[in-house]
Parts: C-alpha cells; structure tokens; sequence
C-alpha cells in the first residue's frame, strides 16, 4: 500500500484539517468534535446537514458552505459518524429555523442519524430527515436494507441548500429532498478496487480482463462481475437499467452526471459521458444540465458512476443558483 499519509490513524483528521486551513472564508472544524461548519454559521435559515464515512471526498465536507450543507460529518474511512458528532454539529450550525438531515442510505448512518435526531428533538429543535437511495444496482447490499445511496446524493445536497438558502421552511425542504430523491437513479461500476488505510491490501480482487457493475461506494458487489468491455457498451448496460427504473421517456429533461470513484481520468468520464449522450439523444432525452468529475468517490478505485434526475423548472433554477463551498462549481446554463 502506498498512500501520503502520516499514520493510519490520522488520515481524516489530518486531511479535514488541511481542507480547513486551505478554504477558511468557507469553512471552520468543530472544535470538539469531527464535524466540518460554514464559515458563518450559524445562519438564521434552516440547517441542511449531512456525513457519512470518509474517503468519499469530496463528499460531504467539500459541499459546506453558503447555497449546499451547513454541516458535515465524517467518520472514520467508510465507518458512520456517530450519534454526537451528528449532535454537536447541528447544535453549532442550527439558526433557530430547525435541522435537516440529508442521510444516505447505509445502516450505521440511518441508525446514528436518527438517535442524533432524538436528541435534538428532546431539546426542543425542529427535526426532519431525509434518505438518499438512488442506486438501482441492488436492493440490499453489506451495508443497508434497501437502495443505497450514492451519486444522487450531491444533487439533493446542492438543489435543497439553494431552495434552504432561500428561507424555505423545514416542511417545504423535506417535501423537495423526497422529490429530487423519487426521480433520480444511479448506478456505478468498477475497474478496480480500492485500499482502506486501516486494511493496508485491497477491498477485493478483479482479474486484468474483468469489471463489475452495480459496485456500491464502500467496494459492496454489484449486480454481476463480467469480462471487459467498451465504454460504449458498459454506458448502454448502466444507463439502460437507469432509464428503465424510473423510467425515463421520451421528451424527458435530465440532469446528467457522469462520477469518477477516485481513480479514473477525466479523459475517460468525458468519453463516458459522450456515451451517454448518444443513447440519451437516440432516446429523445435532453440533457438539460450536466456534471462530469469526481465528486462521491471510493477512495482510489478506478470507475465510475452514472446519475440521472429528471428535472422540472423548480430543479432547474434551484441548480443554477449560486454556491460558494470547497469543492463544487456549478456552472450557469
């Protein structure tokens, strides 16, 4: 295992610390405990906060700021935050308008969430969550009981900031968070695995002349293990199954976003997503907006994912709004 780190036993401390220290008219730390804040916070407005394990970055922390979250908290590489970060997080940010939590759907995090929750219930704040699960890959995996969460997982983070920064009510961005989440679909695919600092070797194995498609986040199996294929035909097997689940049809407006899990060059998610440009055309799809990068990754696996939410004006506008945070430029139409 090669990695720049120090020890194992520092790594999201150490690299919260330095993604602090690089954007500080963004973003602060918690003092006490791994939670990353708006600069400003708090602000009188409700609270978007989300979290999950590290080494997905730059989700969640690198979405903090004005017009996304105004919280993250990570946990160690793929392990849950726990009840009292989640706690301490939002009793820091919360500006008297009540908490959202935007939770992806893995036990540990929907568990810890909700015992955060209660907590803050138990003082009194206003207390709604929301869970991510826009993988169609599979049902259940290792770490959930049903879909789990993953690309569309940015998409409800930046379209429910903007309609938050804007002063919508706790109700009003819960009913948007299910919205965005009941039209988007995702699914992922992997060329290789990835290394968990603490592991030292490989979550898992794949030959030179295999991929598997349906990967979750974390290295999860997917749907089926295969020999290799062109672009082409691994974006016709994923986005097939996406446009299916929802489904999509003809004259639809989408969001499309082509993902690198960490390890794939952005030559080859522009040619993915060329791809997917073809079989959305040939579909009669429009790609109303799009977003191609590493933005949920898997530490250093070689993939990517493909995302698709089917936009109304509201998505739209709420997409276009402006966004100040670490990690995330959305350009204008």
């Amino acid at each position: 295992m090669k990695k720049l780190m120090n020890k194992t036993e520092n790594i999201v401390e150490e690299s919260l610390a330095g993604m602090a220290a690089a954007f500080p008219h963004l973003i602060k730390l918690h003092p006490e405990v791994k939670a990353v804040l708006r600069s400003d916070a708090p602000v009188k407005k409700v609270a978007v906060i989300s979290g999950g394990g590290s080494g997905h970055e730059p989700l969640h922390g690198g979405y903090v700021g004005k017009g996304m979250l105004d919280a993250a908290c990570p946990g160690e590489v793929f392990t849950s935050p726990t009840p009292d970060q989640m706690y301490e997080a939002a009793k820091a940010v919360e500006g008297g308008q009540g908490v959202l939590f935007l939770v992806k759907n893995y036990t540990g995090d929907v568990m810890n969430f909700q015992m955060a929750a209660d907590m803050l219930k138990a003082e009194g704040i206003p207390v709604e969550q929301v869970v991510i699960n826009d993988d169609v890959a599979v049902k259940d995996s290792l770490y959930t009981a049903g879909r789990r969460g993953v690309g569309g997982t940015v998409l409800i983070e930046k379209i429910v900031g903007a309609r938050a920064e804007q002063g919508a009510s706790l109700e009003e961005l819960k009913a948007l968070a299910e919205k965005v989440n009941a039209q988007v679909r995702s699914m992922g695919m992997a060329l290789t695995s990835c290394t968990v600092p603490a592991a030292g070797k490989p979550t898992f194995e794949l030959g030179d002349d295999e991929m598997e498609i349906g990967i979750g986040i974390h290295g999860e199996p997917g749907r089926e293990r295969m020999k290799m294929k062109t672009a082409g035909e691994i974006v016709e097997i994923m986005g097939n199954s996406l446009l299916e689940d929802l489904p999509f049809r003809e004259g639809d407006e989408v969001l499309a976003f082509v993902n690198g899990m960490g390890g794939t060059p952005l030559m080859e998610l522009f040619l993915v997503f060329n791809e997917l440009k073809l079989l959305l055309d040939a579909r009669g799809i429009k790609i109303a907006r799009n977003l191609v990068g590493n933005y949920i990754t898997s530490l250093e696996m070689q993939g990517c994912s493909i995302t698709l939410l089917k936009l109304d004006q509201e998505c739209i506008d709420l997409w276009d709004a402006p966004v100040q945070v670490p990690a995330f430029y959305c350009p204008q139409k």
